[in-house]
C-alpha cells in the first residue's frame, strides 16, 4: 500500500460521492469504503486517507492513473482563491470542503458514457452501463475493466441494443469504436478542436463534447450546456439560466458546475 498525497484540503468521501450516488458502478466501484478500478489488468484499491489516498498497488502507471481519476488537474486552489468573491460559489467551497471532482483517464470510457447518458436519468443510465460492462469488459477480482474499444468494435448494434442500449446509441456507439478518431490525440487538440471533431461523429453533440472536455480533460471553460441537472442549479443557485450564467463563471465554468451540481445533490 501507498500513500499518495493531494492538495489540501482533501476529502476523499466527498470527492467520489458521484461514485455512490446513482448506482453501483462496476468500472469504478465503490465498496468497502474504497474505490476499485481495474487497471492494466490488475484490481487497484483507493481508499480515503488523512490528506491524500492509500493506494494497492502502486506503481508509477498506477500512481498517474489514480491520481488523473482523482481529478489532479483541477486547478481547485486558484478556482477557490477566484470565487471568494462569489456569494454563491464562496458558500459551497465552505460546505463542501475538500471537495475535488474526479475525471475518468479514458477517453473511449467517457465518450461511451456520454452516448449512455443521453436523454436518460444517470441512474437508469448506470444500470444499463453496468450491463455494458457485463457482457463486453473483463472482471479483475470485484471490479471490472471497461470494455475495450477494439472489442466493441467487432460487435454488431444488435449485441448492444440487448444491454439495454436504444438503437440509435448503439449504432453510435459502435460506429465511434470502428472509427478512425484517434481519442488520445485529442488532448493535444484546443478545446474548439475538440469539439468539432467529436460534433463529427455520429451520435456526439454539443452537449457530449463538452462533458468530455469537463470530465476527461478537465477544461478549466467547459460548460455542458443543456444539461437539465446544470440548468437547474443554476436557476436554483442564482436564479438565470445556465446560458446567462456561463459567461459569468468565466474562467471556471468547470469546476463551478461541479461544485453546483455537488451542491444541488447535496443541499
Amino acid at each position: 500500500m501507498t500513500f499518495l498525497a493531494l492538495p489540501a484540503p482533501y476529502n476523499f468521501d466527498l470527492s467520489v460521492e458521484r461514485f455512490r450516488v446513482f448506482g453501483r458502478d462496476l468500472a469504478v466501484l465503490w465498496d468497502d469504503g474504497a474505490v476499485y478500478r481495474s487497471f492494466a489488468g490488475r484490481e487497484v484499491r483507493i481508499a480515503g486517507a488523512p490528506g491524500g489516498v492509500d493506494v494497492d498497488p502502486c506503481d508509477g502507471a498506477t500512481r498517474e492513473h489514480v491520481l488523473r481519476l482523482l481529478g489532479i488537474e483541477h486547478d481547485v486552489a486558484a478556482f477557490q482563491a477566484w470565487a471568494q468573491t462569489d456569494p454563491v460559489l464562496a458558500g459551497l467551497i465552505e460546505r463542501l470542503a475538500g471537495f475535488r471532482p474526479p475525471v475518468i483517464p479514458d477517453p473511449w470510457e467517457q465518450l461511451v458514457g456520454v452516448i449512455t447518458a443521453q436523454q436518460v436519468s444517470l441512474v437508469a443510465a448506470g444500470a444499463i452501463r453496468n450491463r455494458f460492462i457485463q457482457r463486453f469488459g473483463v472482471q479483475t477480482g470485484r471490479v471490472w475493466a471497461f470494455p475495450a474499444r477494439a472489442v466493441v468494435s467487432k460487435a454488431e448494434p444488435d449485441d448492444l441494443v440487448g444491454v439495454g442500449f436504444s438503437r440509435a446509441k448503439a449504432a453510435a456507439t459502435v460506429a465511434l469504436a470502428r472509427s478512425e478518431l484517434d481519442l488520445e490525440g485529442l488532448c493535444e487538440l484546443s478545446d474548439a478542436e475538440v469539439r468539432t471533431a467529436l460534433i463529427a461523429q455520429k451520435g456526439l453533440g454539443a452537449w457530449s463534447a463538452e462533458w468530455f472536455l469537463a470530465r476527461h480533460l478537465a477544461r478549466p471553460t467547459a460548460w455542458p450546456l443543456g444539461d437539465l441537472v446544470l440548468a437547474k442549479a443554476a436557476q436554483s443557485f442564482y436564479g438565470v439560466s445556465a446560458e446567462e450564467l456561463g459567461p459569468r463563471l468565466a474562467p471556471f465554468q468547470n469546476l463551478a458546475a461541479h461544485y453546483l451540481l455537488a451542491g444541488l445533490r447535496q443541499p
